[in-house]
């Protein structure tokens, strides 16, 4: 694009938020949690990447998200039955064992983890669904893009405050979203988002009208595309001067 000057989008990652209020509701958002950590085994620009949870909700949550990830087999996507394929390649299943490995050095828990196909040699780039719970704000794998079968938990202390800090905590700003029953807090803490898209008590790219153009807020990308902001962009403005008007 560079040479001739052409207009471009760039997308580019994302460690996506989801923020689950005390007063959300609990079956939703723990089904949403799983399904759109997963999602494509976790490789989605906008796959759920950071979870927080208030506190006093913790264990109920945690209990609900280990429940629903035990029905995500992985295996050959060929098998109806299961709901996890393989990663695009053995490097990048290493470097997801290498994220959840160091998390767990540094004292966060495995809640979860399920089995993977066994192929009688290293060469599957299979990896199994993951839950982690006890993640703190300072790990790795709450700033680097993970881009695979995990689903990160974590807590806040339940307030708006807090809510909005950890989810803007981050170089990237592509999806969000916010669980809570109270419409008007969703609404407060949706526009203090610094991110393109924010989902509240949904998942935005399963539900986003047409007309809404998808942008990439920080490092998450240049430009954007869809809806009529999207397509202008793309567009050539042209000004027609007269000295005087027109007949």
């Amino acid at each position: 694009c560079a040479p001739g000057l052409k207009r471009l989008v760039l997308e580019l990652g994302g460690k996506d938020p989801m923020l689950v209020f005390g007063d959300a509701d609990l079956n939703l958002a723990a089904s949403d949690a799983v399904r759109c950590s997963l999602s494509n085994t976790g490789q989605v620009c906008c796959s759920v990447e950071r979870v927080y949870v208030d506190k006093n909700m913790k264990e109920a949550f945690e209990e609900k998200v280990v429940e629903i990830a035990k029905t995500y087999l992985v295996g050959d996507g060929s098998d109806a039955t299961n709901k996890v394929g393989p990663l695009v390649s053995r490097m990048q299943r290493d470097r997801v064992a290498e994220q959840v490995g160091v998390a767990v050095k540094s004292g966060a828990k495995i809640l979860y983890q399920s089995s993977v196909p066994d192929s009688g040699s290293d060469c599957s780039s299979f990896y199994p669904v993951t839950v982690l719970g006890e993640i703190k704000q300072g790990m790795d794998i709450q700033h680097l893009e993970t881009f695979g079968p995990v689903v990160s938990l974590s807590t806040f202390d339940g307030s708006e405050e807090e809510a909005v800090r950890l989810a803007n905590d981050t170089e990237y700003g592509l999806a969000s979203s916010v669980y809570t029953t109270d419409i008007e807090k969703a609404r407060r803490v949706a526009r203090k988002i610094k991110a393109g898209q924010v989902g509240i008590n949904c998942y935005s790219i399963d539900n986003a009208d047409l007309r809404c153009p998808w942008v990439g807020h920080k490092s998450s990308g240049f430009g954007y595309h869809s809806g009529k902001d999207g397509w202008r962009q793309f567009s050539v403005p042209k000004s027609l001067v007269f000295t005087e008007p027109m007949p």
